[in-house]
């Protein structure tokens, strides 16, 4: 079976690696893919935007699966271009993948179907929104209405930074923004919540925690993601249930009453407060680095599950996990999430021997003449699997300094509320 991974990061690298070892799999082709994945397949240059040169190449490389990885093609409606071929293609059609490219979107299927969120408003210009500023508490949340690759969410704790971030989003910093979005800030901790569908039936896909922030002690501008932690400390069967029943199906009846039935991964990223889940926003993959986080722990083989998907035969699987406490480090080039540079080596990779629940995914890499060289913000994902979140942690710490890397920087505090020192 031939099949063709669409992305470049640490979440396309583990997905490669884990469909890798299905006994089912001939070849992999990354789209374009880094250095990590030219390890175990072949790195195709075409340009994401490009679905028909994408089309083209699968139909005459007679790959007969896609796995689509980052948000931007889902939601420009790549599922729905491939739909005239006999290719299976996984992940939400255009319709689905509004939950994460417009929250509006999502904020409206919460006040319709009563999906428990914070509270918001919608401002079409900067003086309606300033206007509201001035009737308003702080702290509150201003968003960017579409992608924003994780970047586009601001806390504010005063009128000041509210305004500001008012006009960074009017001004373009995220593209054209005919909306912005406001809510209330809601005090309680972080989950993320996954599951896999095939359109009829889901199945819970583990938990995690994601840190974004780009400072030790959760501060500092957001990131696409600093490093996570799985399973999270919050997660009990009362506490899914409410999850399931309270937002995960009532946003997939609503995707169903608009003709769209969700077949992919679907990512909420909740807020608990007071045992109570509530909606923050929706991805509609696998997050990065989450997906690095979650993917070492599962037994069952990916590549079954996601044909599965494509077959809807999802219900007659089980999908089994390792009871392993899971925690992954992400090494970023200096001044990420601002300006960086790229094209500085990384050496020492052959100093790496990794140990059974260790692992290392390349994000923003690329190989020339056999030497690994930096190419994005974030450029590596250093994840290990134990029996606790300490020693997963102490794992990666002795991983990352025999790389010795003094081209990038990472968090030391990953993990930090389930690590007692």
């Amino acid at each position: 079976m031939k099949v063709g991974i669409i992305g470049s990061g640490g979440r396309e690298h583990a997905i490669c690696q884990s469909i890798k070892k299905s006994s089912k799999i001939e070849k992999i082709y990354c789209f374009p893919g880094n250095a990590g994945t030219s390890e175990l397949a072949e790195n195709v240059e075409i340009d994401l935007s490009d679905f028909n040169k994408i089309k083209e190449f699968s139909i005459t490389n007679k790959i007969s699966l896609i796995i689509v990885g980052p948000e931007k093609p889902l939601v420009d409606g790549i599922v729905d271009f491939f739909k005239d071929t006999e290719i299976d293609i996984f992940g939400p059609d255009k319709i689905s993948s509004q939950l994460e490219g417009s929250k509006i979107f999502t904020k409206n299927i919460c006040e319709k179907y009563k999906i428990p969120t914070a509270k918001f408003g919608i401002f079409e210009s900067p003086n309606e929104a300033f206007i509201f500023l001035n009737k308003t508490q702080f702290p509150l949340v201003v968003k960017a209405d579409g992608l924003a690759s994780g970047k586009g969410v601001y806390i504010c704790e005063n009128e000041d930074s509210a305004n500001n971030a008012i006009k960074e989003i009017f001004n373009g910093k995220f593209g054209v923004a005919k909306n912005v979005l406001i809510e209330e800030f809601l005090v309680g901790e972080e989950m993320s919540y996954f599951i896999i569908s095939d359109g009829k039936e889901i199945k819970s896909f583990e938990t995690a925690q994601d840190h974004k922030r780009v400072l030790e002690g959760d501060k500092g501008d957001n990131t696409g993601g600093m490093g996570a932690y799985s399973p999270s400390r919050l997660i009990n069967q009362v506490l899914e249930e409410k999850i399931l029943n309270k937002i995960i199906k009532p946003t997939l009846k609503a995707l169903q009453e608009m003709g769209s039935n969700y077949r992919g991964f679907l990512y909420a990223g909740l807020m608990i407060v007071g045992d109570e889940p509530y909606l923050i926003e929706y991805n509609v993959r696998m997050g990065d680095p989450e997906c690095q986080t979650i993917l070492p722990k599962l037994k069952s083989d990916l590549l079954e599950i996601i044909e599965a998907c494509c077959n809807e035969t999802l219900k007659n699987l089980k999908i089994e996990w390792y009871n392993k406490k899971s925690l992954c480090i992400v090494i970023c080039s200096n001044g990420y999430p601002s300006k960086y540079n790229n094209d500085i080596l990384i050496e020492n990779t052959e100093k790496l021997h990794l140990n059974e629940g260790d692992f290392i995914y390349h994000a923003g890499t690329k190989k020339i003449e056999n030497k690994i060289y930096s190419n994005g913000g974030r450029v590596m994902s250093f994840v290990s699997l134990s029996s606790n979140f300490k020693e997963s942690r102490d794992r990666v710490f002795n991983h990352i300094n025999k790389l010795n890397w003094n081209g990038g920087f990472f968090r030391k505090d990953i993990g930090y509320k389930v690590i007692d020192e």
